[in-house]
C-alpha cells in the first residue's frame, strides 16, 4: 500500500491535462468577455450593413 501511494504522488501524467483544461477555460472566459464588450458595436455595424444592402436592392 505504501508503494502505491508513493507512485500516486510521483505520477504527473494528469497534470498536463488539467493545465490544458485550465488554459481552455481561461480562453473561453476571455472570449465571452470580449463578446459582451463588443456586442453593442457589432450590432450597430450589422445594422448599417443591412441598411446598405436593403438600399442597394431597391
Amino acid at each position: 500500500m505504501k508503494g502505491f501511494i508513493h507512485r500516486l504522488f510521483r505520477d504527473e501524467g494528469g497534470a498536463t491535462a488539467i493545465e490544458y483544461g485550465l488554459i481552455c477555460g481561461l480562453i473561453g472566459m476571455v472570449v465571452l468577455a470580449a463578446l459582451g464588450a463588443f456586442s453593442g458595436r457589432m450590432e450597430a455595424v450589422y445594422g448599417k450593413v443591412s441598411q446598405f444592402v436593403l438600399a442597394a436592392g431597391s
